[in-house]
């Protein structure tokens, strides 16, 4: 608890956990207009999950140039800009007018959202550094924090706009007023030089961050999936009458997030870094049987037992690459983190897709066979790569 000490009474730490939170407050408004957007543009499983694809087309465009970006701007100083864009960026999808401006607002979105993500973990990173202080896993809660309050918050004011676009407007525009007067707290803040890693590339110093990489890529991949899709599954697999319930699930999969991760740095001390991400992919695992059980209550619960599990295993796998030999941290750390955060992107197109073909449930539960992938990957690939590093 230590680091939510740090975060709630020193303003810098605040600062960019809140950022944090940002990201994760506009999509989890977003998600719950998915189904509008879908049922707006007559869209089948297929085209949003190639709309959603759009997103992660935008990282994939964008991220080879993020490093040169936050050098030429600053670290401080971009993760401002890209929160901002990024916030306005999110007004796109929910005025699309047919398929084409709404792929080519999801890109647009993609951009904006992947470089922020690899600005505010560096960030933390770099912080981490100068203060001699562990808050990244912390700074993942407040990550799921603002789905929490986006989901929650954008469930009790959907009702009262007539269209969703206005509801996103002003979740826009609160992020980015918090947003520009905290970041006079980390602003000034640069990347650091890199003296300790090899001017000319090593390939095999990355090596043991593949391991961790495809780790986070497939742990991700949940987190995006249950986002985008959670919301559908209640209403098309589980087939609740109540709309206003289709939320529940991703609502307990963001608070048992947060408070697995609010937690996570004291647990990871007492486990170790294998330890606690075995005993995540375990409860994941877990938690995507209730999923399957396809019985409201027990389903819901499985969300939120994912949650949990899930919780852990990202922030431990950024403090893991942290401390690759011959790499610097917030190099090492932006590698993951924009590997990890490809997954978070393409895992619901690749539901969309399996959905189309078979069904949503079939696409559930090709994310429980890659968490059991990841548990046994962690199992006997994991303990060589943290001895490497």
């Amino acid at each position: 608890m230590n680091s939510l000490k740090l975060i709630l009474f020193k303003p810098k730490y605040f600062s960019v956990t809140w950022v944090f939170a940002s990201l994760n407050i506009l999509i989890g408004t977003w998600v719950l207009y998915i189904p509008y957007v879908k049922e707006k543009l007559e869209l089948n499983d297929s085209e949003i999950g190639f709309a959603l694809f759009c997103l992660a087309l935008g990282i994939l465009v964008f991220l080879p140039l993020v490093p040169y970006i936050i050098k030429k701007i600053g670290l401080g100083k971009y993760t401002i800009i890209g929160v901002t864009l990024f916030a306005i960026a999110f007004i796109g999808p929910l005025v699309a007018v047919n398929y084409i401006s709404l792929c080519l607002s999801l890109f647009i979105v993609g951009i904006f959202s992947g470089s922020t993500d690899v600005a505010m973990n560096t960030l933390v990173s770099e912080i981490e550094k100068q203060d001699d202080n562990n808050f990244m896993s912390a700074a993942h809660g407040f990550f799921s924090l603002g789905g929490v309050i986006g989901a929650m918050l954008g469930s009790i004011l959907m009702t009262f706009f007539i269209l969703p676009v206005y509801h996103m407007m002003i979740i826009a525009s609160c992020v980015i007023a918090i947003n520009l007067w905290l970041s006079k707290h980390y602003i000034k803040i640069k990347e650091s030089n890199t003296s300790e890693e090899k001017k000319t590339f090593q390939l095999s110093a990355f090596k043991p961050l593949l391991v961790i990489a495809f780790l986070a890529f497939v742990i991700m991949i949940s987190e995006g999936a249950i986002e985008h899709w959670s919301t559908l599954y209640l209403l098309e697999v589980v087939e609740i009458s109540q709309k206003n319930l289709a939320g529940l699930g991703f609502i307990l999969f963001s608070t048992t997030m947060t408070l697995g991760r609010f937690f996570g740095d004291g647990i990871s001390k007492k486990t170790g870094s294998i330890g606690i991400i075995l005993l995540g992919c375990l409860l994941a695992s877990i938690g995507y049987l209730g999923v399957l059980f396809n019985e409201f209550i027990v389903t819901v619960f499985g969300f939120g037992l994912i949650g949990l599990g899930l919780s852990v295993i990202v922030p431990e796998l950024f403090r893991i690459a942290g401390k690759t030999h011959g790499v610097s941290a917030s190099t090492s750390i932006s590698f993951v983190s924009g590997v990890g955060f490809m997954g978070f992107l393409i895992g619901p197109v690749a539901l969309g897709f399996v959905s189309d073909v078979y069904s949503l449930k079939m696409s559930f539960l090709v994310l429980f066979v890659l968490t059991v992938s990841a548990l046994i990957t962690s199992l006997f690939k994991l303990k060589k790569t943290v001895i490497r590093v």
